[in-house]
């Protein structure tokens, strides 16, 4: 049978297992990009991705599986590498500014406003599909921030006593309508300068509510 066979496979299988994995997963992406969730087929999504329905089937049992596991791995793997933060790092207003601009330059790419759509006009009829983005995505993200936040209060350099919706505030102020803007396909992604401004006065109005000096 096809499942034991990858069961019974050794390291070096399932390094190559995991390589087509991606490669389907790329050729998905490919084709949900282009047509969306509803116009996409498997038929199309194997062509994209070089291997037959067959081979497709044995990793991913339907569209729906596959679609939920690109768009959730994907929004994960930007939360995980935008979120790496440094408890150690004294310079809080650094640490935040660094952030900001990694953040609203993902936030803006035109693939990643594609990929919101296509997942916003997925999830009314699939609900799960919003959930499980949400939480491999913005959820993520919010929880790595607040984390980062409540070592931070401990230090004396932040002043929040609720530090998930400080984490909010902090990343809203950043984008502060930008990505609205971008999702209804209004104007330009920010550029550079835009970027660095947007940033510069987030953390300057953040600082005003949860700097130090503000603890009464």
């Amino acid at each position: 049978m096809v499942g034991a066979s990858i069961i019974e496979r050794g390291p070096g299988s399932q390094a190559a297992e995991g390589d087509k994995r991606r490669q389907i997963l790329e050729g998905a992406r490919q084709v949900f990009m282009a047509s969306g969730f509803d116009g996409a087929s498997m038929g199309e999504i194997a062509r994209a991705a070089g291997v037959s329905k067959g081979t497709l089937y044995v990793y991913f049992d339907s569209k729906e599986a596959l679609f939920e596991a690109l768009t959730t791995e994907e929004k994960q793997g930007l939360a995980e590498a935008l979120f790496q933060l440094d408890e150690d790092d004294p310079d809080l207003r650094a640490v935040l500014t660094r952030l900001g601009n990694s953040y609203l330059a993902t936030m803006a790419r035109p693939e990643h406003v594609s990929l919101i759509r296509m997942v916003i006009g997925a999830c009314e009829k699939f609900p799960r599909f919003g959930q499980a983005f949400f939480e491999a995505g913005p959820a993520c993200g919010t929880g790595r921030l607040k984390a980062y936040f409540d070592t931070q209060v401990a230090a004396g350099r932040l002043a929040a006593t609720d530090t998930d919706l400080a984490a909010k505030h902090f990343l809203h102020l950043c984008q502060a309508g930008m990505l609205t803007r971008l999702l209804f396909n209004v104007g330009e992604a920010p550029d550079e300068a835009e970027i660095r401004y947007r940033v510069a006065e987030a953390v300057r109005v953040f600082f005003a509510g949860y700097g130090p000096s503000t603890a009464g």
